[in-house]
């Protein structure tokens, strides 16, 4: 399967990243490995293999769920930089767009 620079191009756009042109070249190098060997796995006959639910002997170590007191909102908020009306306040992440092109 071909992958070109300008579909990983157009994916790190979508998500926000930019790349050098020599880590456009590796990453396009890369993805299309990638699918090549996804390619090649559906290729497998699988028919009447049992499916692994799990691949160790491990079980389940979690602790019971019990419920405790919450720990005091205005305790908490002592270790927030920025907080109002019992709120975090943090940096926008996200701008009004979606295509930045």
């Amino acid at each position: 399967m071909n992958i070109t620079k300008e579909e990983v191009r157009k994916i790190a756009s979508l998500s926000k990243l930019e790349f050098t042109e020599a880590e456009l070249e590796k990453f396009t190098s890369q993805i299309e490995d990638i699918m090549n060997m996804s390619h090649q796995l559906s290729k497998i006959d699988t028919e009447g293999v049992k499916p692994t639910i799990n691949v160790t002997d491990a079980v389940n170590v979690m602790r019971e769920d019990v419920a405790e007191e919450p720990t005091p909102r205005e305790e908490l908020m002592k270790n927030v930089p920025d907080h109002e009306d019992g709120f975090i306040k943090v940096p926008a992440i996200l701008d009004e767009g979606e295509d930045d092109e």
